[in-house]
C-alpha cells in the first residue's frame, strides 16, 4: 500500500510522491524557548518524530529540519516573547535562550524524540533572511515604512490558500493592534525596526532591527531543504497566520510551490480549551514525566490520529498508562519466557504462528501507510499481544516464533511509535540463560523458606531480587518472574 498523507494544502488525503525517489526532505515548525515545554508541545513532536521513524522505517533517506525560534516571535502586544521573559528572570535573551533550549532538548531525549538533522536557530541566520526580503521589496511584494518592511497581502492573490481565510475576511486589529506605518492592516512584518534600547537587533539596509516571525522559517527551510521541498509540518494552530505568511513571502519570493504537502497536528485541549503557556492550563513536560514513564506519555499521544484534537486529563493519562503497562506486560512475557527457555510449540503451531507475525507487519504497515494512523497501528499490537499470551499459556510459542514477535515488538512498537521499551536487561546483558537458572535458583530458596515458615527470609529474597530489576508475582500457580 503507497503511503498516503492527508494534504491540509489541498484538503485531502494524497498519495505521498516525494520530489527525489526514496528521500524525503521535511520541515517542522519548533519552538520559541523561553519557559520549559509542555504536554501540549510534546503531542506536536512525538507525532512528527513517528512521522519521522515510520518514514526512515519505510526505507526513506531523511533530512528533518525543525528550526530553533529565538528572536521575533510577538505577542498580541507586539512584544518579543524572549525579551519580556528576559525582563521578567532579570537575564540577557540569550542566556534565556540557551537554558529553555537545552530543557528543550532534554524533554525530547526523555521522550524518546529523536533530534532533527539540522536545528537551525533564527538569530543564526538573520543575513538569509534580510537577503530573501531584499527580494520580495525588488518583485514589488514588500515594502519599506519608516525603518520596517512589510509583506504586502494585496500583492498576493493566493494569500490565505492555506487556511481558506481571505484578506477581506479578516478584521483590523482582532489579533495585533494595527500600525500606522502598514498599506493594509493585514500586512506582516518581515523587519522590524528596533527602539535605541531594544537589546537584540541587527544591522540591515533600512536601519538597525530585527526579523519578524515568520520570515524564520521560510528562510531557513530554503536554505536547507530546497526552494520546493516536500513536507512541511507543525502544530494546527499556526496555520494562520504563521504557515500562511510563510507560504506567501517563500512562493512570491521564490515563484515556486513551497512545500508539496503540509501536515499539522490537532491541539491538545484542557476543558475543551487549546493548553497553552498564556491560559496557564499547561503541564510541563518534566512535570509528566514525574508522574508516567516517556513510553506511557507517548502512548497517550499515539491513542489519537496526529490531526486530530485530544484532551487532556488526569484520567486520560491514567487510562493510556494502564494500557501501556499491559501491551508491556504481554512483551515482557515473550522476553521472559525466552530468558528462562521454558519453550515448547510443535512446526505446525510455529509455522500459523510465524504467518501471524507476517499479517502483523502487514496491518501495522497498512496502518501507518494510511496517513500515519498509529492508533490503528497500536491496535495491531495489542491483537499480537493477545495471540502471544495464547500461544505461551497453552504451550505452542517455539524459540524462534518467540525471537520474531520479540522482534517485531521492538521494530514496530518500540523503533517507531516508542510505547514498547528496550529489551530486557537479562536480555540485553550477559548471559541470559545463566541469570534464569540463579532466578530460579533464589525462587525456590524462597519456596523453601516458606514453607518453613521463614517468611523474613522469604521476604528477603524478595526484596534482594527487586532491587536487582526482577519482579516477582505470586499466583494460585505458583511464582512468577519478570525483568522490570
Amino acid at each position: 500500500m503507497s503511503l498516503t498523507i492527508y494534504n491540509v494544502l489541498a484538503r485531502e488525503k494524497q498519495v505521498f510522491t516525494p520530489i527525489v525517489d526514496g528521500q524525503v526532505m521535511m520541515y517542522v515548525c519548533g519552538p520559541t524557548v523561553y519557559d520549559y515545554s509542555h504536554l501540549g508541545h510534546a503531542k506536536t513532536y512525538v507525532s512528527f518524530d513517528i512521522v519521522n521513524k515510520w518514514l526512515r522505517y519505510s526505507g526513506y533517506k531523511v533530512r528533518y529540519v525543525q528550526n530553533i525560534t529565538d528572536v521575533g516571535h510577538l505577542l498580541d502586544s507586539g512584544e518579543d516573547r524572549i525579551l519580556k521573559r528576559a525582563r521578567q528572570t532579570r537575564v540577557e535573551p540569550m542566556e534565556l535562550v540557551e537554558t529553555y533550549m537545552r530543557e528543550y532538548f532534554a524533554d525530547m531525549d526523555a521522550l524518546g524524540v529523536a533530534r532533527p538533522d539540522i536545528s537551525p536557530r533564527a538569530s543564526a541566520h538573520v543575513p538569509e533572511q534580510i537577503e530573501m526580503i531584499q527580494m520580495l521589496i525588488a518583485k514589488g511584494n514588500a515594502y519599506e515604512s519608516n525603518g520596517s518592511v512589510y509583506f504586502s497581502v494585496e500583492s498576493d492573490p493566493d494569500y490565505g490558500k492555506l487556511s481558506g481565510r481571505r484578506i477581506e475576511e479578516n478584521e483590523a486589529g482582532k489579533r495585533i493592534a494595527v500600525r500606522e506605518d502598514k498599506r493594509h492592516p493585514m500586512d506582516f512584518a518581515l523587519w522590524i525596526k528596533a527602539e535605541e534600547k531594544h537589546i537584540l537587533q541587527w544591522a540591515s539596509p533600512w536601519g538597525r532591527g530585527y526579523p519578524g516571525w515568520h520570515i524564520e522559517c521560510s528562510a531557513m527551510a530554503v536554505k536547507y531543504l530546497g526552494q520546493t521541498f516536500d513536507l512541511h509540518g507543525g502544530g494546527i494552530d499556526n496555520i494562520f497566520p504563521h504557515n500562511e505568511c510563510e507560504i506567501a513571502q517563500s512562493e512570491c519570493a521564490h515563484d515556486a510551490q513551497f512545500a508539496n504537502y503540509w501536515m499539522l497536528t490537532g491541539s491538545l485541549n484542557v476543558d475543551g480549551v487549546k493548553m497553552s503557556k498564556s491560559l496557564g492550563n499547561f503541564v510541563t513536560i518534566k512535570d509528566a514525566l514525574k508522574e508516567y514513564r516517556p513510553e506511557a506519555l507517548r502512548f497517550f499521544i499515539s491513542s489519537g490520529l496526529y490531526r486530530t484534537p485530544a484532551d487532556y486529563s488526569a484520567s486520560a493519562l491514567d487510562a493510556a498508562a494502564k494500557g501501556y503497562e499491559r501491551l508491556n506486560t504481554a512483551v515482557r512475557r515473550v522476553r521472559d519466557t525466552l530468558v528462562r527457555g521454558d519453550i515448547k510449540g510443535d512446526a505446525a503451531t510455529s509455522g500459523r504462528l510465524m504467518d501471524r507475525l507476517d499479517q502483523t507487519r502487514m496491518q501495522f504497515t497498512s496502518a501507518m501507510n494510511d496517513d500515519f494512523n498509529a492508533p490503528i497501528a497500536l491496535s495491531v499490537l495489542f491483537d499480537l499481544s493477545k495471540d502471544m499470551n495464547s500461544a505461551i499459556d497453552a504451550g505452542n510459542a517455539s524459540r524462534i516464533v518467540l525471537e520474531q514477535a520479540s522482534q517485531v515488538f521492538k521494530e514496530l512498537g518500540g523503533d517507531v511509535l516508542g510505547v514498547v521499551r528496550n529489551e530486557t536487561k537479562a536480555v540485553a546483558n550477559g548471559n541470559a540463560e545463566r541469570e534464569a537458572a540463579l532466578i530460579e535458583m533464589l525462587l525456590e530458596m524462597r519456596l523453601e523458606a516458606r514453607k518453613a515458615k521463614d517468611f523474613a527470609r522469604s521476604d528477603a529474597i524478595r526484596d534482594r531480587l527487586s532491587k536487582a530489576g526482577v519482579v516477582l508475582e505470586d499466583g494460585v500457580k505458583g511464582t512468577s518472574w519478570r525483568i522490570a
